[in-house]
């Protein structure tokens, strides 16, 4: 190996804090430091832009390995890529009884999971999907629309209103601390899944997210779940965002429907034969 492979070798190790966790932080001289974002109109950091996650949670949000998909026949392309987890600490606290039914929906995922008949992902699920999202911001409310199924959510930053039934996408309300938009969200449905692993919650869910930008093309996306019907504790998702930075980027239509009309309704076509 030759002496600029191994120097650059060493300088990415370096940069990597110890267990592998990313921190979202910039470093001049082994010192973090905190980037500081470009400003909106009214002064807040400008999240504006469209990001995609790059990992492979949507499959499972805990470290797993490649596996075949439930489709044989699409071979390499219908696999399950590997990946590292997502989960601070690698685990879900799930009580027991939830624990058995979370490992009843990982065997017939194919079948249960709600993204597979174009329900709406929910949050967080939405977030680290294999598809970009778009943040529209303002003073007043910060929209962030998302390529699968036209899902779109609406935080508002001033009202305290409560939701008046709980939904899909739950219910989003937000505020800045420093440079972190941080989103509280409630009064969700008990439909959505957090991956195709089958790891699930029941409709008293309670995320709040935290989107902190470390670079003027990168945020860093935190998550704390709470579900006292579910898990024995609250716990945490960690991942970096990236921004599409094609001259051309946009979110393209998605027409989610479409492909799942035979998957959930072709039972239902009239047959006709001798």
């Amino acid at each position: 190996m030759n002496a600029r492979i191994l120097l650059c070798a060493a300088t990415l190790a370096a940069a990597v804090p110890a267990g592998g966790v990313w921190s979202g932080e910039q470093s001049i001289g082994g010192e973090p430091r905190a980037y500081r974002a470009p400003r909106a109109s009214d002064g807040k950091p400008n999240l504006n832009g469209i990001w995609q996650a790059v990992n492979s949670a949507n499959w499972d949000l805990l470290d797993h390995s490649a596996r075949p998909g439930p489709v044989i026949a699409l071979g390499a392309v219908g696999a399950i890529p590997g990946g590292l987890g997502v989960v601070e600490g690698n685990e879900i606290p799930y009580k027991p009884e939830a624990a058995a039914k979370k490992k009843e929906n990982g065997a017939d995922w194919l079948s249960r999971d709600p993204l597979v008949k174009c329900y709406l992902p929910g949050v967080p699920r939405a977030t680290y999907l294999p598809f970009p999202f778009q943040i529209v911001q303002s003073a007043e409310n910060i929209l962030i629309s998302y390529e699968f199924a036209n899902a779109s959510r609406t935080v508002d930053m001033k009202s305290r209103q409560q939701s008046p039934l709980d939904t899909w996408m739950g219910w989003s309300r937000g505020h800045w601390e420093g440079e972190t938009l941080v989103v509280d969200v409630t009064s969700f449905n008990d439909r959505t899944w957090f991956d195709s692993a089958g790891d699930f919650h029941s409709d008293a869910l309670h995320v709040v997210e935290r989107y902190t930008p470390t670079s003027p093309d990168h945020l860093l996306y935190e998550a704390t779940i709470e579900d006292p019907n579910v898990f024995t504790r609250p716990w945490k998702i960690r991942m970096p965002l990236y921004r599409r930075i094609e001259p051309r980027a946009e979110l393209v239509e998605f027409k989610c429907v479409e492909f799942v009309e035979e998957l959930m309704y072709g039972h239902l076509r009239k047959r006709t034969g001798n």
